[in-house]
């Protein structure tokens, strides 16, 4: 014969851990649930929005033009518009040494400062063959020669792909 189970004991802890373990208590007014801390919420993030047509042409306008007045050579600009999901438009350029790229750079990122961005993004400006810029829906890419020939953005994003397809 087996021996019979013996009656099961009570679980342990205080009556405020029993409690606080069962959860709220669905009457407010016979009992006092300890209020759990209170998170603050955070703003939702701001959709970017996206430039128009006309401020995209005068941002360009102010790119392209810097770039003229630092002698950068055969500045291209594209239209990504549907092409690409990260920018509108893109405006390529070459510059002669690491010098002239550096200074094109900087000199972009205060032109677009003055006209409202608060934040201009520069990636390899300290010396290197390629220097990008985010100019938000307008990327700028700026080549040392031998750099742009190698990487060949425009047949990458030019013209003579749309027409290979």
């Amino acid at each position: 014969m087996k021996p019979a189970l013996a009656e099961a004991s009570p679980a342990p802890g205080t009556p405020r851990k029993k409690t606080i373990a069962a959860g709220p208590v669905a009457d407010i007014d016979t009992a006092v649930a300890p209020e759990a801390p209170v998170k603050p919420k955070r703003a939702p993030r701001k959709a970017k929005v996206k430039a128009t047509p006309s401020e995209l042409d005068r941002l360009q306008k102010i790119i392209v033009d810097s770039l003229d007045d630092d002698k950068a050579e055969d500045i291209v600009a594209l239209d990504l518009s549907g092409k690409a999901m990260f920018c509108d438009r893109m405006v390529i350029a070459t510059g002669l040494a690491d010098r002239q790229i550096s200074a094109m750079a900087q000199h972009l990122a205060e032109k677009l400062h003055k006209e409202g961005m608060k934040r201009v993004p520069i990636e390899g400006a300290t010396g290197s063959d390629w220097v990008l810029i985010d100019a938000g829906d307008i990327v700028v890419h700026l080549f040392k020669p031998e750099s742009r020939t190698m990487y060949g953005l425009e047949r990458m994003w030019g013209k003579e792909l749309d027409e290979a397809v």
